[in-house]
């Protein structure tokens, strides 16, 4: 016996760190469940409620409305993706015109 705690010790000291995920009860639809995120994936839930003006109960029934996901929370993490990805596609598109229109530079040192 005085073999294993020390062998248990260290398999616990190299183990990876427990998980981060935060446990949230929420209504959805009118029933109340648990959702886990990691906590930047509700920080960025909550952002998109804001810019949306919505709470953040109304964003997540309608993505378990408009989920393909299997669980809600796979939903979850796919809606936040594809928000930030459309996003990016905007940002990435409007730059890019920005760009196209801007009059040519012209090269002084000739």
């Amino acid at each position: 016996m005085g073999m294993a705690s020390p062998r248990r010790l260290r398999r616990n000291q190299n183990a990876p760190p427990s998980s981060s995920l935060v446990i949230r009860n929420i209504v959805v639809d009118g029933h109340r469940t648990s959702v886990r995120l990691e906590p930047v994936m509700w920080e960025a839930l909550r952002d998109i409620a804001q810019q949306r003006s919505m709470t953040l109960r109304d964003l997540v029934t309608q993505i378990d409305q408009e989920r393909a996901a299997s669980s809600l929370t796979a939903g979850i993490r796919v809606y936040i993706v594809d928000f930030y990805r459309a996003a990016a596609f905007e940002a990435l598109t409007a730059a890019s015109s920005r760009m196209a229109s801007a009059p040519p530079s012209t090269d002084a040192g000739g």
